[in-house]
């Protein structure tokens, strides 16, 4: 069970966004984003978008930072993955 972190590289808004994602449930990465202060508004069906600002400090806080790569095939792997097709039916 861990919260992961990929390197923020996603552009949007004026600045540069990672995703924060649990390898087990929901109910963790809920947990661990609202204790660190991240607004429910920033989930997107099985992460959170989170900007650069914020990496170093979610990283001190237990999130485990992993390539984009690893991040899914890890979130695959618990079944929590979202895929493409299933938001566009969302």
């Amino acid at each position: 069970m861990s919260i992961l972190i990929d390197q923020p590289s996603w552009p949007a808004h004026g600045t540069v966004w990672a995703h924060l994602v649990s390898d087990s449930n929901l109910d963790e990465l809920h947990a661990f984003a609202e204790a660190a202060g991240i607004p429910r508004r920033s989930f997107d069906l099985d992460h959170y978008d989170v900007p650069e600002t914020r990496y170093g400090d979610l990283v001190a806080a237990g999130a485990l930072p992993v390539s984009f790569r690893e991040m899914i095939v890890r979130l695959r792997c618990s079944g929590l993955r979202v895929t493409a097709r299933e938001r566009r039916g969302r």
